[in-house]
Protein backbone atom coordinates (compact mmCIF):
# COMPACT_ATOMS: atom_id res chain seq x y z
CA UNK A 1 0.00 0.00 0.00
CA UNK A 2 0.86 3.29 -0.69
CA UNK A 3 1.32 5.76 2.63
CA UNK A 4 -0.44 8.74 2.74
CA UNK A 5 1.21 12.47 3.33
CA UNK A 6 0.07 11.94 7.34
CA UNK A 7 1.87 8.65 7.32
CA UNK A 8 5.22 9.91 5.71
CA UNK A 9 4.79 12.50 7.73
CA UNK A 10 4.45 10.47 11.15
CA UNK A 11 7.68 7.47 9.60
CA UNK A 12 9.68 11.28 8.94
CA UNK A 13 8.97 12.60 12.80
CA UNK A 14 9.41 9.50 14.46
CA UNK A 15 13.08 9.69 13.21
CA UNK A 16 13.54 13.22 13.59
CA UNK A 17 12.62 12.42 17.49
CA UNK A 18 14.69 9.23 17.93
CA UNK A 19 17.76 10.50 16.70
CA UNK A 20 17.53 13.28 18.90
CA UNK A 21 16.67 16.29 16.02
CA UNK A 22 15.90 20.25 16.90
CA UNK A 23 12.35 20.43 15.90
CA UNK A 24 11.85 24.16 14.92
CA UNK A 25 8.56 24.61 13.45
CA UNK A 26 5.90 21.85 12.18
CA UNK A 27 2.44 22.11 10.35
CA UNK A 28 0.82 19.05 9.15
CA UNK A 29 2.40 19.68 5.45
CA UNK A 30 6.01 20.50 6.54
CA UNK A 31 8.49 20.28 9.94
CA UNK A 32 11.65 22.70 9.78
CA UNK A 33 14.20 20.92 11.91
CA UNK A 34 17.93 20.68 12.68
CA UNK A 35 19.57 17.92 12.43
CA UNK A 36 21.10 16.01 15.43
CA UNK A 37 25.32 14.85 14.84
CA UNK A 38 23.60 11.11 14.33
CA UNK A 39 21.19 12.06 11.72
CA UNK A 40 23.05 14.53 10.12
CA UNK A 41 25.92 11.93 9.45
CA UNK A 42 23.48 9.64 8.09
CA UNK A 43 21.46 11.74 5.81
CA UNK A 44 23.97 14.54 4.34
CA UNK A 45 26.72 12.19 3.15
CA UNK A 46 29.45 14.66 4.46
CA UNK A 47 32.35 11.69 5.24
CA UNK A 48 35.09 14.48 4.99
CA UNK A 49 33.30 16.80 6.91
CA UNK A 50 32.68 14.35 10.03
CA UNK A 51 36.36 12.93 9.57
CA UNK A 52 37.15 16.59 10.18
CA UNK A 53 35.12 16.88 13.06
CA UNK A 54 36.61 13.14 14.81
CA UNK A 55 40.14 14.12 13.75
CA UNK A 56 40.54 17.38 15.37
CA UNK A 57 37.19 17.31 18.15
CA UNK A 58 35.89 20.35 16.81
CA UNK A 59 32.50 21.75 17.21
CA UNK A 60 30.21 20.17 14.75
CA UNK A 61 27.56 22.08 12.54
CA UNK A 62 24.65 19.73 11.55
CA UNK A 63 22.68 21.59 8.72
CA UNK A 64 19.02 22.44 9.07
CA UNK A 65 15.91 21.37 6.64
CA UNK A 66 12.89 21.91 5.86
CA UNK A 67 10.56 19.11 4.90
CA UNK A 68 7.69 19.66 3.21
CA UNK A 69 5.16 16.83 3.15
CA UNK A 70 2.74 18.30 1.04
CA UNK A 71 4.36 20.44 -1.52
CA UNK A 72 1.16 21.79 -3.15
CA UNK A 73 -0.52 22.72 0.19
CA UNK A 74 2.97 23.79 1.50
CA UNK A 75 3.38 26.43 -1.24
CA UNK A 76 -0.50 28.16 -0.95
CA UNK A 77 0.33 28.73 2.62
CA UNK A 78 3.31 30.36 1.77
CA UNK A 79 2.22 32.28 -0.71
CA UNK A 80 -0.73 33.33 1.43
CA UNK A 81 1.43 34.52 4.19
CA UNK A 82 3.55 36.45 1.38
CA UNK A 83 0.51 38.17 0.16
CA UNK A 84 -0.28 39.35 4.19
CA UNK A 85 3.03 40.79 4.71
CA UNK A 86 3.01 44.72 4.10
CA UNK A 87 6.46 44.77 2.63
CA UNK A 88 5.88 41.52 0.30
CA UNK A 89 2.62 43.13 -0.81
CA UNK A 90 4.34 46.66 -1.60
CA UNK A 91 7.22 44.47 -3.76
CA UNK A 92 4.57 42.89 -5.82
CA UNK A 93 3.00 45.86 -6.26
CA UNK A 94 5.55 47.01 -8.51
CA UNK A 95 7.51 43.60 -9.27
CA UNK A 96 4.53 40.97 -9.06
CA UNK A 97 3.86 38.06 -6.99
CA UNK A 98 6.96 36.67 -6.37
CA UNK A 99 7.31 32.28 -6.47
CA UNK A 100 7.80 30.81 -3.26
CA UNK A 101 11.52 29.86 -3.56
CA UNK A 102 13.87 27.65 -0.93
CA UNK A 103 14.21 28.58 2.63
CA UNK A 104 17.05 30.19 3.22
CA UNK A 105 18.40 31.56 6.64
CA UNK A 106 20.04 31.01 9.57
CA UNK A 107 21.75 27.38 9.38
CA UNK A 108 21.23 27.00 5.69
CA UNK A 109 18.01 25.61 5.79
CA UNK A 110 17.25 24.15 2.89
CA UNK A 111 13.64 22.82 1.45
CA UNK A 112 13.05 19.39 0.63
CA UNK A 113 9.68 17.58 -0.69
CA UNK A 114 9.40 14.33 1.04
CA UNK A 115 7.05 12.29 -0.72
CA UNK A 116 6.29 8.70 -0.74
CA UNK A 117 8.51 7.12 -3.33
CA UNK A 118 10.80 9.69 -2.78
CA UNK A 119 14.90 8.76 -2.03
CA UNK A 120 15.15 10.81 1.21
CA UNK A 121 12.73 8.87 2.60
CA UNK A 122 13.38 5.73 1.05
CA UNK A 123 17.57 7.08 2.92
CA UNK A 124 15.82 7.42 6.06
CA UNK A 125 13.66 4.01 6.26
CA UNK A 126 16.92 2.89 5.16
CA UNK A 127 19.04 4.38 8.14
CA UNK A 128 16.14 3.60 10.81
CA UNK A 129 16.82 0.06 8.95
CA UNK A 130 20.54 -0.27 10.20
CA UNK A 131 20.00 1.18 13.35
CA UNK A 132 17.23 -0.63 14.46
CA UNK A 133 16.55 -3.75 12.37
CA UNK A 134 16.72 -5.72 15.95
CA UNK A 135 14.91 -4.34 18.86
CA UNK A 136 14.26 -6.37 21.97
CA UNK A 137 11.37 -4.19 24.35
CA UNK A 138 9.57 -5.05 27.27
CA UNK A 139 6.27 -3.40 27.97
CA UNK A 140 6.35 -1.31 31.03
CA UNK A 141 3.92 -2.02 33.91
CA UNK A 142 1.79 0.78 36.09
CA UNK A 143 3.47 1.55 38.93
CA UNK A 144 0.85 -0.38 40.74
CA UNK A 145 2.64 -3.97 40.03
CA UNK A 146 5.86 -3.04 41.75
CA UNK A 147 4.11 -2.98 45.22
CA UNK A 148 1.92 -6.60 44.61
CA UNK A 149 3.24 -9.61 45.93
CA UNK A 150 3.28 -11.66 42.68
CA UNK A 151 5.31 -11.17 39.26
CA UNK A 152 3.66 -10.47 36.15
CA UNK A 153 4.05 -12.76 33.46
CA UNK A 154 5.21 -11.25 30.54
CA UNK A 155 4.52 -13.22 26.94
CA UNK A 156 8.14 -12.85 24.33
CA UNK A 157 6.30 -12.47 20.51
CA UNK A 158 8.20 -12.06 17.55
CA UNK A 159 7.14 -8.94 15.59
CA UNK A 160 8.25 -8.78 11.79
CA UNK A 161 7.92 -5.91 9.39
CA UNK A 162 7.56 -7.09 5.89
CA UNK A 163 7.83 -5.45 2.68
CA UNK A 164 6.03 -7.27 -0.44
CA UNK A 165 7.56 -5.98 -3.56
CA UNK A 166 5.41 -6.25 -6.61
CA UNK A 167 6.94 -5.34 -9.97
CA UNK A 168 6.80 -5.61 -13.34
CA UNK A 169 6.86 -2.26 -15.85
CA UNK A 170 5.33 -0.61 -12.91
CA UNK A 171 5.98 -1.02 -9.53
CA UNK A 172 3.92 -1.15 -6.05
CA UNK A 173 5.14 -2.14 -2.21
CA UNK A 174 3.14 -3.21 0.72
CA UNK A 175 4.19 -2.85 4.43
CA UNK A 176 3.10 -6.01 6.27
CA UNK A 177 3.84 -5.93 10.05
CA UNK A 178 2.72 -9.15 11.93
CA UNK A 179 3.38 -11.08 15.00
CA UNK A 180 3.75 -14.53 16.70
CA UNK A 181 3.43 -15.73 20.32
CA UNK A 182 6.55 -17.94 20.52
CA UNK A 183 4.43 -19.42 23.50
CA UNK A 184 0.89 -20.34 21.91
CA UNK A 185 1.97 -19.42 18.44
CA UNK A 186 -1.07 -17.04 18.25
CA UNK A 187 -0.20 -14.51 14.99
CA UNK A 188 -1.78 -11.39 14.93
CA UNK A 189 -1.93 -8.90 12.09
CA UNK A 190 -1.38 -5.79 11.81
CA UNK A 191 1.02 -6.38 14.81
CA UNK A 192 0.62 -2.52 15.71
CA UNK A 193 -2.85 -3.24 17.18
CA UNK A 194 -1.19 -5.41 20.30
CA UNK A 195 1.14 -2.40 20.96
CA UNK A 196 -1.41 0.38 20.49
CA UNK A 197 -1.07 2.10 23.81
CA UNK A 198 1.50 0.28 25.27
CA UNK A 199 4.68 1.53 26.88
CA UNK A 200 7.75 -0.07 25.44
CA UNK A 201 11.37 0.44 26.61
CA UNK A 202 14.43 -1.56 26.93
CA UNK A 203 14.74 -1.46 30.21
CA UNK A 204 13.62 -4.87 32.14
CA UNK A 205 11.07 -3.74 34.46
CA UNK A 206 10.69 -4.76 37.94
CA UNK A 207 8.50 -7.78 39.41
CA UNK A 208 7.73 -9.18 36.40
CA UNK A 209 9.20 -12.62 35.11
CA UNK A 210 9.49 -14.02 31.09
CA UNK A 211 7.15 -17.30 30.26
CA UNK A 212 9.44 -20.14 28.84
CA UNK A 213 9.14 -19.93 24.98
CA UNK A 214 7.72 -23.24 23.60
CA UNK A 215 8.63 -21.88 19.87
CA UNK A 216 12.03 -21.26 18.74
CA UNK A 217 12.87 -18.04 16.69
CA UNK A 218 13.60 -20.06 13.33
CA UNK A 219 10.24 -21.24 13.56
CA UNK A 220 8.78 -18.22 14.24
CA UNK A 221 10.32 -16.95 11.79
CA UNK A 222 8.89 -19.21 9.56
CA UNK A 223 5.37 -19.29 10.58
CA UNK A 224 5.15 -15.80 9.91
CA UNK A 225 6.83 -16.03 6.50
CA UNK A 226 4.58 -19.09 5.45
CA UNK A 227 1.02 -16.97 6.55
CA UNK A 228 2.03 -13.98 4.80
CA UNK A 229 3.02 -15.57 1.18
CA UNK A 230 -0.30 -17.99 1.89
CA UNK A 231 -2.64 -14.16 2.70
CA UNK A 232 -0.46 -12.80 -0.78
CA UNK A 233 -1.54 -15.64 -2.92
CA UNK A 234 -5.07 -14.66 -2.17
CA UNK A 235 -4.61 -11.43 -3.60
CA UNK A 236 -5.84 -10.20 -7.09
CA UNK A 237 -3.13 -10.81 -9.65
CA UNK A 238 -4.98 -9.08 -12.30
CA UNK A 239 -1.87 -6.80 -12.78
CA UNK A 240 0.51 -10.24 -13.23
CA UNK A 241 -1.88 -11.19 -16.44
CA UNK A 242 -1.94 -7.45 -17.72
CA UNK A 243 1.72 -7.26 -17.94
CA UNK A 244 2.43 -10.65 -19.43
CA UNK A 245 -0.23 -9.44 -22.28
CA UNK A 246 2.21 -6.57 -22.73
CA UNK A 247 5.35 -8.54 -22.53
CA UNK A 248 3.88 -10.74 -25.44
CA UNK A 249 3.15 -7.35 -27.60
CA UNK A 250 6.11 -6.12 -26.66
CA UNK A 251 8.33 -9.49 -27.73
CA UNK A 252 5.91 -9.13 -31.17
CA UNK A 253 7.32 -5.87 -31.64
CA UNK A 254 11.00 -7.01 -31.47
CA UNK A 255 10.38 -9.93 -33.22
CA UNK A 256 8.55 -7.91 -36.41
CA UNK A 257 11.74 -5.46 -36.24
CA UNK A 258 14.63 -8.18 -36.03
CA UNK A 259 12.65 -10.43 -38.31
CA UNK A 260 14.72 -9.02 -41.97
CA UNK A 261 17.53 -8.34 -40.10
CA UNK A 262 17.84 -12.24 -38.83
CA UNK A 263 18.39 -12.40 -42.91
CA UNK A 264 21.40 -11.15 -43.25
CA UNK A 265 23.78 -13.22 -45.25
CA UNK A 266 27.19 -11.61 -43.72
CA UNK A 267 27.78 -14.17 -41.00
CA UNK A 268 29.49 -11.36 -39.06
CA UNK A 269 27.24 -9.05 -38.80
CA UNK A 270 24.68 -11.54 -38.44
CA UNK A 271 26.27 -12.70 -34.98
CA UNK A 272 26.06 -9.11 -33.74
CA UNK A 273 22.28 -9.06 -34.70
CA UNK A 274 21.32 -11.57 -32.97
CA UNK A 275 23.24 -10.74 -29.82
CA UNK A 276 21.39 -7.97 -30.38
CA UNK A 277 18.25 -9.83 -30.74
CA UNK A 278 18.75 -12.04 -27.70
CA UNK A 279 19.70 -8.93 -25.77
CA UNK A 280 16.32 -6.68 -26.49
CA UNK A 281 14.50 -9.90 -25.54
CA UNK A 282 15.82 -10.39 -22.65
CA UNK A 283 15.83 -6.77 -21.36
CA UNK A 284 12.09 -6.39 -22.06
CA UNK A 285 11.13 -9.70 -20.51
CA UNK A 286 12.97 -8.61 -17.35
CA UNK A 287 10.64 -5.77 -17.06
CA UNK A 288 7.29 -6.35 -18.03
CA UNK A 289 7.82 -10.06 -16.45
CA UNK A 290 5.63 -10.09 -12.93
CA UNK A 291 7.69 -10.44 -9.59
CA UNK A 292 6.96 -10.92 -6.18
CA UNK A 293 10.01 -10.29 -4.08
CA UNK A 294 9.34 -10.28 0.00
CA UNK A 295 11.71 -8.89 2.34
CA UNK A 296 11.67 -8.13 5.84
CA UNK A 297 12.58 -4.53 6.95
CA UNK A 298 12.80 -4.76 10.50
CA UNK A 299 12.38 -7.35 13.27
CA UNK A 300 11.86 -7.30 17.33
CA UNK A 301 11.16 -9.23 20.19
CA UNK A 302 8.91 -7.86 22.51
CA UNK A 303 7.98 -9.29 25.96
CA UNK A 304 4.36 -8.22 26.67
CA UNK A 305 1.73 -8.75 29.81
CA UNK A 306 -0.35 -12.18 28.98
CA UNK A 307 -3.51 -10.11 29.56
CA UNK A 308 -3.95 -9.07 26.09
CA UNK A 309 -6.65 -11.67 23.92
CA UNK A 310 -7.31 -11.02 20.51
CA UNK A 311 -8.68 -13.09 17.78
CA UNK A 312 -5.64 -16.07 16.34
CA UNK A 313 -5.16 -16.54 12.89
Amino acid sequence: MALSTQQVREHMLTYLEGTGCQIIETSPHHVTVKLSPQADRQLTNRPYYWGFVDRTGAEAETLSFTFVFDPEQYDQNEQKKRAADPADKLLSRYYGAAPVLPQIGPGRIQREDVTYGSSRLQQIWNAARQEGFCLYLFEQPPSLQRETLFSAAYEPWLGVCFKAEMSCDVKKEELHFIGISLVTGQIITPFPDRLRGVTLSPRLPENIHIRPASISLSQAAGSLESYLIRSLAEMDYGWAEQARERLKEELAVIDIYYEDLLKEPDEEKLVSIREQYANRRSETTWQYEPKVHLSAITCGLFHLRSTWRGSKK
